[in-house]
């Protein structure tokens, strides 16, 4: 049988005590990988999810950054390598939330802060971790986009223009990078159902499932199991792709 082993790579997740990146971190401890958990404020959960983890017989640390600060990127690395060596596996899954206004309204530092968590934190995860990747020869480099990067509907400028900048970035690294046997990927959620939407019995969003061909939402285990994929030897020829999780709510053509 076909099993996805992260034995032996060590994993990088921003924003790896999130909502999302709960699920991505445990998917990727229960592939065997050891698992850095970036977070910016919940500290309380990255401790949580470390002693989850440890549990699993995996290496874990949790480690704070502001991931739109190059130094404290760079000491993000520094801190991680000397626990549990260089990191082979990136995933770049931490975002600056803002309000959601028109164009007209939204102000000028919520682009600022949206180019700084969406494509600056890219290039420094990328300058910290992939030089490291070059010289074993072996990397995965894999973001967390969106499906509004396609739709660019009303009150998500700040938000799309930053996703659409980072897949710019992302595209030129996987072409920068791919000599090296080094991947770079996205991964595009749709409105997902996370643990916030189970606790909480809010899992159905009609409005949105109506225009879903699936029907329905998927969940936080969706996007997990599109990045351990990514991750893993099955997707060694898969590169510069974005790919949409969202039940064909968005899907890029031809």
């Amino acid at each position: 049988m076909i099993q996805i082993d992260l034995s032996g790579h060590t994993d990088v997740v921003t924003g790896g005590a999130g909502q999302l990146g709960r699920a991505i971190v445990r998917t990727l401890a229960k592939a065997g990988a050891n698992v850095a958990i970036h977070y910016n404020t919940s500290g309380d959960m990255a401790t949580q999810l470390v002693g989850e983890l440890k549990e699993l017989g995996v290496g874990a640390m949790a480690v704070q950054a502001d991931i739109t600060e190059k130094d404290a990127v760079f000491a993000m690395r520094d801190k991680i390598v000397a626990e549990h060596g260089a990191p082979d596996i990136i995933v770049n899954n931490a975002v600056i939330q803002y309000k959601w206004v028109h164009v007209l309204d939204q102000a000028v530092e919520d682009y600022e802060g949206q180019f700084r968590s969406c494509v600056l934190h890219n290039v420094l995860m990328a300058q910290a971790f992939v030089p490291a990747m070059v010289e074993k020869k072996w990397g995965r480099v894999i973001a967390t986009s969106t499906e509004c990067a396609m739709q660019n509907f009303v009150n998500q400028s700040a938000y799309t223009a930053g996703k659409r900048g980072m897949d710019g970035v992302l595209r030129v690294l996987a072409k920068e990078v791919g000599e090296h046997e080094i991947t770079v990927n996205q991964v595009a959620p749709g409105y997902m159902i996370t643990e916030r939407q189970r606790e909480s019995g809010n899992t159905r969003a009609e409005s949105y499932e109506r225009n879903v061909p699936m029907k329905r939402r998927g969940d936080d285990q969706d996007i997990a199991n599109a990045v351990l994929f990514l991750a893993s030897d099955l997707a060694s020829f898969i590169t510069g792709v974005y790919l949409p999780v969202a039940g064909g709510n968005v899907m890029p053509t031809i």
